[in-house]
C-alpha cells in the first residue's frame, strides 16, 4: 500500500500555500495527498441550534475548508489523487495519529488562530516535534516556496539523529534532480566534561576535521545508494541554527533529523529544528529518528 502525503488544512492563507506545496510534493514522489481537517466543534456545540441543514455549523466550516482545499489542489495538478478526512479531535493529535500511516505531513507555518506575533503556529511545532514520520512546515520566502534554487540542505547532527534524515535528504534531491548541500557546523568547546572552562583549546584544525570525518561516515552509504545525487559537504564553524538558517535563503528546503524517545510523550526536538521552523527562508522538514 502506498501511503499517502498527509496534509493539515484549516482554511488559512498559510495552509493554502502548504496544500499547493504538497501537491508538487505528492506529484514528484508518486503518492496521494489526504488533506485532514480536525476541530472539537462537538464539544462546544452542543445544546446550539444547528443550520438549516440539520448539520452543526462547525461540520459545514469544515466541509467547506476541506472541498475547497481538495478543489485547490485537483486544479493544481489533476494528477494527484486526493482524499479528504474531518477528524472531531483535536487538531495536534488529529495529525500525530495521521502520521503513523503517512509518507509524511504537511503543515502551514500559521493557523487560522495565529496571533499576529508569532513565527509559528503552534499547531505546527506541536506536530514537529510529535509526530512518527517526517514534518514539513511550508515556510519561507517565494522563491524558496517555488522550489527555483534547485538545492536541498541537510543539516547533520549525530548519528542518534541523522540516519532517517540522510535517507530522507537524497531521496529527495533524487526526485527533484537537484544538489544536495551537506553542512556539519562544529564550534570550539569552552567548557570540559567537568564544567571548568578551558584555558587553550586545540588548533581549529581538529575540530573541523572531526566534524568532516563525521559527514563522511554518516552520508558514505547514502551517497553508494544513490550515486546520482549530487552532494556538496561543507564543514562550517558557528553555532548550527545560525548557519543553516543563513544558508535556507539559497535552498528549496532544509531538512534535520530530530530524537524520538520511547515512551516520552512531551515535546521532543532539538534548539536547531525549533530555529529553523521558526526563522528558516524556506520550507523545513524534521525528521524523527526513533529511540
Amino acid at each position: 500500500m502506498t501511503l499517502p502525503l498527509v496534509v493539515g488544512v484549516d482554511g488559512s492563507d498559510s495552509c493554502l500555500l502548504a496544500v499547493d506545496w504538497a501537491v508538487d510534493e505528492a506529484a514528484r514522489h508518486g503518492v496521494p495527498l489526504k488533506l485532514v481537517y480536525a476541530s472539537l466543534w462537538e464539544r462546544y456545540e452542543t445544546g446550539l441550534p444547528s443550520v438549516g441543514s440539520g448539520r452543526a455549523s462547525g461540520q459545514v466550516l469544515a466541509e467547506h475548508i476541506v472541498a475547497s482545499a481538495a478543489d485547490r489542489a485537483e486544479r493544481r495538478n489533476p494528477e494527484v489523487k486526493v482524499g479528504t478526512d474531518i477528524v472531531p479531535q483535536d487538531a495536534v493529535a488529529a495529525l500525530v495519529r495521521a502520521s503513523d500511516d503517512a509518507f509524511a505531513l504537511v503543515t502551514g507555518a500559521r493557523g487560522r488562530g495565529g496571533l499576529k506575533g508569532l513565527l509559528l503556529g503552534s499547531v505546527g511545532l506541536a506536530v514537529a516535534a510529535r509526530a512518527h514520520c517526517p514534518v514539513i512546515v511550508v515556510r519561507g520566502d517565494r522563491a524558496g516556496l517555488a522550489g527555483t534554487h534547485e538545492r536541498i540542505l541537510l543539516g547533520l547532527g549525530d548519528t542518534g539523529t541523522s540516519t532517517r534524515a540522510v535517507r530522507f535528504a537524497f531521496r529527495e534531491a533524487e526526485v527533484r534532480g537537484c544538489v544536495l548541500d551537506v553542512v556539519r557546523a562544529w564550534r570550539r568547546p569552552g567548557y570540559d566534561a567537568s564544567g571548568d572552562r578551558i584555558q587553550a583549546a586545540g588548533p581549529d584544525d581538529t575540530y573541523q576535521e572531526h566534524a568532516s570525518a563525521t559527514v563522511d561516515a554518516l552520508i558514505g552509504a547514502a551517497i553508494a545508494e544513490h550515486p546520482h545525487v549530487r552532494t556538496r559537504p561543507a564543514t562550517l564553524e558557528g553555532p548550527a541554527g545560525k548557519v543553516l538558517v543563513e544558508r535556507s535563503a539559497a535552498a528549496d528546503l532544509v531538512i534535520v533529523g530530530a530524537r524520538r524517545r520511547t515512551g516520552h510523550f512531551g515535546f521532543q526536538i532539538g534548539c536547531v529544528s525549533h530555529t529553523l521552523l521558526h526563522h528558516a527562508q524556506c520550507p523545513v522538514a524534521v525528521v524523527p529518528e526513533r529511540q
